[in-house]
């Protein structure tokens, strides 16, 4: 499902997207065309790592899960450190209980000196905090968020940082826009190839990502795209009419 929710700011409109129609996106790139999610993951990571260190704010300590949103966090994470931005991780697991593309993109970030620890304790002990990135759960979730990810949601919230959200706010509910439990409040979130009709309130300047999908995943699952990037990777959105 798709509603016409959002526009640029040169007024064009932007078909926003439910988690399920999403996943249907995500599932036409990878197993009909043939993208890797690790792809999209890097290309997601870049462009946060680039609207992150556009604020001018260090450290930067990216919060991160598993998952596509876990793994785009710490992609970020390498590309802020690669740009010589201080940044350091915190997950909210131990290293090896990440799976899939996002332990992959740990153990890339595990060969440089960023530094990665765990548990929520970690992320209250930093004195200060510039921009924190939060990366803990992605599109997916479809029921209320429980611990550790909620106590990182409080702390994120306790701390009074600048954040910025990866894809959508944690603890949001990315079709409905309902806070399920808890959820983080940002000042931007990054959407990543479509926003999500959740993300009219509670978001925070929108920001709508290039991930690399081309316009034949979007003719196959019938919906109505008319490229909004032009030769721009990323995009600023409002709320439409």
């Amino acid at each position: 499902m798709t509603t016409d929710a959002f526009v640029t700011a040169s007024g064009t409109h932007v078909p926003a997207v439910t988690a399920e129609t999403m996943r249907d996106v995500d599932r036409v790139a990878v197993e009909d065309v043939g993208l890797q999610l690790l792809q999209m993951m890097e290309n997601a990571g870049r462009t946060l790592a680039h609207r992150v260190a556009a604020t001018g704010e260090e450290p930067v300590v990216v919060v991160a899960g598993n998952g596509g949103n876990g793994g785009g966090g710490l992609a970020c994470a390498r590309h802020l450190h690669n740009h010589d931005v201080r940044v350091a991780v915190v997950l909210d697991r131990d290293p090896d209980a990440l799976s899939g593309a996002a332990a992959q993109q740990y153990g890339i970030l595990d060969a440089t000196d960023v530094s990665v620890t765990s548990g929520v304790e970690e992320l209250a002990a930093f004195d200060r905090i510039g921009v924190l990135v939060d990366a803990l759960i992605g599109y997916g979730l479809d029921g209320p968020i429980r611990d550790p990810a909620r106590s990182f949601v409080e702390e994120t919230n306790r701390r009074g940082s600048s954040v910025v959200s990866l894809d959508v706010p944690s603890g949001i509910d990315a079709t409905t826009g309902e806070t399920l439990g808890a959820a983080v409040h940002p000042e931007t979130t990054v959407s990543l190839a479509l926003p999500k009709t959740g993300l009219r309130t509670g978001a925070g300047q929108l920001v709508l990502a290039d991930i690399g999908i081309p316009r034949v995943v979007y003719d196959r699952l019938d919906i109505a795209y008319d490229d909004p990037f032009g030769r721009e990777w990323w995009i600023e959105l409002v709320t439409g009419d």
